[in-house]
């Protein structure tokens, strides 16, 4: 997933929440709805997100250093794990607050501005489809042929995209949430619906934000390579002349572009040390130019005896030089 791709979305998700709680806050204040409230502090918490993601992506391009020798890639799995808090405690918390708090003490709209929250609503339903578009586009470029959304969230080892896309997402029905509380207040008279509708938003918030933190939670623990791309390093180390077996393999990542190789490989028990250096080496070149993001490998050369098989002696399980 390019970088680009990651804050061309954020930026759009960022610029278009900024502009949306300035409206928010101001049709609040203006009117009194209850909605307008939970949705301003919605668009707070989301533009705060999207700064964290974008800090997230420029502390993790630090070079590595002999503390952090894998470098700091991991970086952009902890900020989105800070989003999903966010979004859980500013956002959805205080929405459910402010639903029972209207709820127990109903709030009249203004008689004056009733009509301001629904225009700032509609012209938001809009605005916000836009930014979604921008980060399914976004998405799009980087998703796999046939892959489904869902799978597309719980597998993407870059967290800006999902975390933008879920974000996007629940403004969007947030939005819808609210227009229906106002709308049906203003119907009916009762703020009983403007109240409801802030409860449905911090309920919204609060799923988005546990699903946020379900996927980076397993991203920071750590998730190895997916079956596509470890049936392609697999198909790489053994089709070559190079390597008689692959006897074990794990990789993890250690950053959204960045994946560890280790595998133990079986060579020839009478190959030179000097060939057998080459060969990993080609082995090596091979599996990157398969999985590119592959950029740290490390293969053990072993000497592979079947169950049964007789107990090579030492001197042949040696790697002699070729010196």
């Amino acid at each position: 997933m390019s970088a680009h791709g990651d804050s061309k979305a954020i930026i759009a998700a960022f610029l278009a929440n900024m502009g949306f709680a300035i409206a928010k806050f101001i049709g609040w204040l203006l009117s009194g709805s209850a909605s307008m409230l939970a949705e301003a502090v919605h668009s707070v918490a989301d533009s705060s997100n999207q700064l964290l993601l974008l800090l997230g992506g420029k502390r993790a391009k630090r070079e590595a250093t002999r503390e952090h020798p894998f470098g700091y890639g991991r970086e952009r799995y902890v900020f989105a794990f800070i989003v999903g808090i966010i979004l859980f405690s500013i956002g959805g918390l205080f929405s459910i607050y402010e639903g029972v708090e209207k709820l127990t003490h109903p709030h009249e709209l203004s008689e004056q501005w009733w009509w301001l929250p629904i225009v700032i609503l509609v012209v938001a339903i809009v605005l916000e489809s836009f930014s979604l578009r921008t980060a399914v586009v976004e998405s799009n470029a980087v998703r796999e042929k046939g892959q489904s959304w869902v799978s597309f969230i719980r597998h993407a080892k870059a967290p800006e995209l999902p975390v933008v896309l879920l974000e996007d997402i629940g403004a969007l029905v947030g939005l819808i949430f609210a227009l229906f509380g106002v709308t049906l207040t203003v119907i009916t008279g009762n703020p009983f619906w403007d109240a409801l509708g802030t409860l449905f938003i911090g309920v919204l918030l609060i799923l988005i934000a546990i699903v946020v933190g379900i996927e980076t939670k397993s991203l920071l623990v750590g998730e190895g390579a997916t079956e596509a791309d470890l049936n392609r390093i697999i198909a790489a180390i053994e089709k070559g002349p190079e390597v008689e077996k692959l006897i074990h393999i794990k990789t993890l990542y250690i950053g959204p572009e960045e994946l560890l190789v280790a595998a133990k490989v079986a060579v020839p028990h009478d190959k030179p040390l000097g060939d057998v250096a080459a060969d990993i080496n080609s082995v090596e070149a091979r599996i990157r130019r398969e999985v590119p993001f592959a950029r740290v490998i490390y293969l053990e050369p072993e000497v592979f005896r079947p169950a049964g098989q007789q107990q090579l002696s030492t001197e042949a399980v040696v790697l002699k030089s070729s010196d």
